[in-house]
């Protein structure tokens, strides 16, 4: 068996033991990517684990809050746990949207353990054509 080392996975480990699960009063970061893909933004939050009813997804004015809490798997009374690594409890990310999001619309899709937001451009501001109206003549006035 070929076994690798990394110090740093170690470091996380060992801060998770000491610091312990995630609470709903001090959850755990979740790691995610966010990019720009036309006319939306997407938000991709790793969730590896939690069952979907376990998400909980707010928008309030424009603070975008994403909590997610992994359960223990419920095991036998004959089971005995040899190695635990996984980290259990909750976790959240906490995101401030611009302005030019429009936070009515945002799709939420959650699949393979990945929670995917879409988020689109508000209307008022994408970028648009504004044309020149020529006037239809000189007009004089008489006194």
């Amino acid at each position: 068996m070929l076994m690798r080392t990394d110090p740093f996975r170690e470091l996380d480990r060992l801060t998770q033991q000491l610091m312990g699960p995630g609470t709903w009063s001090r959850p755990s970061a979740m790691p995610m990517d966010a990019y720009r893909e036309g006319d939306e933004y997407v938000v991709a939050f790793d969730v590896p684990g939690v069952s979907a009813d376990a998400i909980d997804i707010d928008v309030e004015r424009n603070m975008l809050t994403v909590k997610a809490e992994r359960r223990p798997v419920v095991k036998a009374d004959d089971v005995q746990m040899e190695l635990s690594e996984r980290p259990l409890g909750v976790f959240s990310r906490q995101i401030v949207l611009a302005d030019t999001l429009d936070t009515e619309r945002i799709q939420a899709d959650y699949d393979a353990g990945v929670l995917t937001l879409r988020i689109p451009i508000a209307e008022r501001a994408k970028p648009r054509k504004i044309t020149v109206g020529v006037g239809s003549g000189r007009k004089e006035i008489a006194g």
